[in-house]
């Protein structure tokens, strides 16, 4: 008898925050939180903003959590910060084992995307560097 590996997919908790990947998600918090915590900072980037607004960005597929503390390192909150994968119209090409991003709306245009190729990756990561230098070298030539 042959077994097979199972992937059992966790629905969100209410005590969960849920991000996609490259994108950010305000959370607030109580007032006196002096110090956060992040359990994996590859998953997720927490940054803490006046009057207690939590930015937390999505960085690597997974959960992690994210703990806020007071002055005297009190635990005013502990929460699951659940990443998930993008939720535009993406398309995945593959080219053997190499996968490639694209974003199609309304033209299909290279997207970077965690777990593309590597040639993919650093050319697509190149040529947007190449353009904000560039756009940035402009702006600053007026």
């Amino acid at each position: 008898m042959l077994l097979w590996p199972v992937a059992v997919l966790a629905e969100p908790s209410a005590d969960s925050i849920a991000v996609n990947v490259d994108q950010a998600r305000l959370v607030k918090l109580p007032a006196r939180v002096a110090t956060i915590v992040v359990g994996n900072p590859l998953i997720a980037d927490v940054a803490l903003q006046a009057g207690g607004v939590l930015v937390v960005t999505g960085k690597g597929y997974g959960a992690t959590n994210f703990i806020a503390m007071d002055r005297g390192g009190e635990v005013l909150v502990d929460r699951v910060i659940q990443v998930e994968g993008p939720t535009d119209q993406l398309i995945t090409v593959y080219r053997g084992i190499d996968r490639e991003s694209y974003t199609c709306r309304p033209i299909c245009q290279r997207r970077v995307t965690l777990g593309d190729g590597d040639t993919f990756f650093k050319a697509t990561m190149e040529q947007a560097g190449t353009l904000s230098s560039s756009a940035g070298g402009a702006a600053g030539a007026k």
